[in-house]
C-alpha cells in the first residue's frame, strides 16, 4: 500500500488587487473612509451607495476582495469574497497585507486625513481583522450587519476603536436574540459598542448611513 500523503505548501506571489475611490485626494480631505463590501458583492457597485455622501471633505475607498466567482453557475454576474474557511489563515494574512499596503499608499497623499472604516456583513469581519492585526489605526469603526469575529484574539480585539454596530430589525441573518448575544460578548471584551437600528433587512439604509457618516467622532 502506498503510504505517501499530499503535503500542503504556500508560496507568496504578487497579484493585482482592484479598488475604487469616490472623491479626490487633496488638502480639503478630512476623512478617508475605507468601505468594505460583503460576500458576493463588487467594490464598484457597493460604492454607489456612498455617492450621495461624496464631497470635498471625504475620500471614499472601496477595496475589492481578492477572490472573485460567478454568482450563478459558470457565467453571468460576478461577485467577490474576502475569504472562505479553506486555508483561512493565509487568506486573512493576504487581505490584511493588501489593506495595509493600500492604506499606506493613500496615507502618503493624505497625511492629515483621519481613517474611518465601515464594513458590511462579511466586510465587517474583514475590517475588524485588518484593524486588529494590521498596521492601520482608525478613529471610527462601523460594523453594518456584522460584528467582531469570535476567533479574533482578545488582546487584538481590544486594539479596535469603539465599534458602532448597525442592524436592520428585519435582518433574517441577525435577529434580536443574536444582536443581544453580540453586544454582550463585546461588552465582556470592554469594547462597549454603540448600537443603531433601522427598519429593514440585510442591506445598507441610506438615511441612517447619511446620519452616521455625517456625525463627528466623539
Amino acid at each position: 500500500m502506498n503510504s505517501w500523503e499530499p503535503e500542503a505548501h504556500h508560496l507568496s506571489v504578487t497579484r493585482t488587487a482592484r479598488y475604487y475611490t469616490l472623491g479626490r485626494p487633496g488638502p480639503s480631505v478630512q476623512t478617508c473612509w475605507f468601505v468594505l463590501h460583503g460576500y458576493g458583492q463588487l467594490a464598484g457597485s457597493f460604492l454607489e451607495a456612498f455617492r450621495p455622501l461624496a464631497d470635498a471633505s471625504r475620500l471614499f475607498v472601496a477595496p475589492e476582495g481578492l477572490s472573485r466567482f460567478y454568482l450563478e453557475g459558470f457565467s453571468g454576474p460576478v461577485g467577490a469574497s474576502w475569504m472562505t474557511r479553506e486555508d483561512r489563515a493565509a487568506e486573512i494574512a493576504d487581505y490584511v497585507a493588501y489593506l495595509d499596503a493600500l492604506h499606506a499608499r493613500l496615507q502618503a497623499q493624505l497625511p492629515d486625513a483621519a481613517l474611518h472604516v465601515l464594513g458590511f456583513s462579511q466586510g465587517a469581519a474583514t475590517a475588524c481583522r485588518w484593524l486588529a492585526l494590521g498596521r492601520a489605526r482608525a478613529r471610527r469603526l462601523i460594523l453594518w450587519a456584522g460584528d467582531v469575529p469570535e476567533d479574533l484574539p482578545t488582546e487584538a480585539a481590544r486594539r479596535l476603536p469603539t465599534p458602532e454596530l448597525v442592524f436592520g430589525t428585519r435582518d433574517r441573518l441577525i435577529d434580536a436574540t443574536r444582536r443581544q448575544q453580540l453586544v454582550a460578548r463585546l461588552e465582556r471584551l470592554d469594547l462597549h459598542p454603540v448600537v443603531h437600528l433601522f427598519d429593514g433587512g440585510h442591506r445598507l439604509h441610506e438615511p441612517l448611513l447619511r446620519e452616521l457618516l455625517s456625525a463627528r467622532p466623539s
